[in-house]
C-alpha cells in the first residue's frame, strides 16, 4: 500500500521534527507504510508484531478452552439482534478490564491478586476487542 499524504518532514526519536534523508524520501515517496515503520522504528515494531502473536496463541488457547458459544451467548449469531447481545457481552468484558486497569494503576500497579499483573488486563481488552470485530463481520465460529 503507498503512502498517501506522504510526510515531508519525519519526527524523531525524541519528538523533534526534521528534514528526511534521501533515503527516507525514497522509502516514504515508493514503498509502503509497513517497510518504511519497520525500518525506521525496527524494535517497536517488532515488538508489537511479537505481542500480536502472543495474543493469539492466548486467544486459540482460551477459545479451546471455553468454546465459541460464550461469546455468541447462546444465539446463533445470524442476525443483528443476536451480535447487538454478543458484542454488549464483549464491551461488558472490556469494561471490566478497563476498570480494573484504572484500579491497578491509581494503586500504584499493585495487583490485590498474586500473579495477575496489570499487562495481562491490557492482552484482555486488546482480545476482545478483536473478537468484537470478528463478531462485527460475521465470522465468528467459523
Amino acid at each position: 500500500m503507498a503512502i498517501k499524504d506522504a510526510p515531508t518532514r519525519v519526527i524523531d526519536d525524541v519528538g523533534q521534527e526534521y528534514d528526511p534523508t534521501e533515503a527516507e524520501k525514497e522509502m516514504v515517496d515508493t514503498q509502503d507504510i509497513v517497510r518504511y515503520m519497520e525500518y525506521k522504528y525496527p524494535e517497536m515494531t517488532a515488538e508489537f508484531l511479537q505481542i500480536q502473536s502472543e495474543q493469539y496463541e492466548l486467544f486459540l488457547r482460551k477459545q479451546h478452552d471455553y468454546g465459541p458459544q460464550n461469546v455468541a451467548v447462546g444465539t446463533a449469531l445470524k442476525n443483528k439482534e443476536d451480535i447487538k447481545l454478543s458484542l454488549l457481552g464483549l464491551f461488558f468484558r472490556m469494561n471490566d478490564k478497563i476498570e480494573r486497569i484504572k484500579t491497578l494503576l491509581m494503586r500504584g500497579g499493585e495487583a490485590s491478586v498474586e500473579g495477575e499483573p496489570v499487562v495481562d488486563s491490557y492482552n484482555d481488552v486488546s482480545v476482545y476487542g478483536i473478537m468484537a470485530q470478528v463478531v462485527s463481520r460475521g465470522k465468528w465460529a467459523k
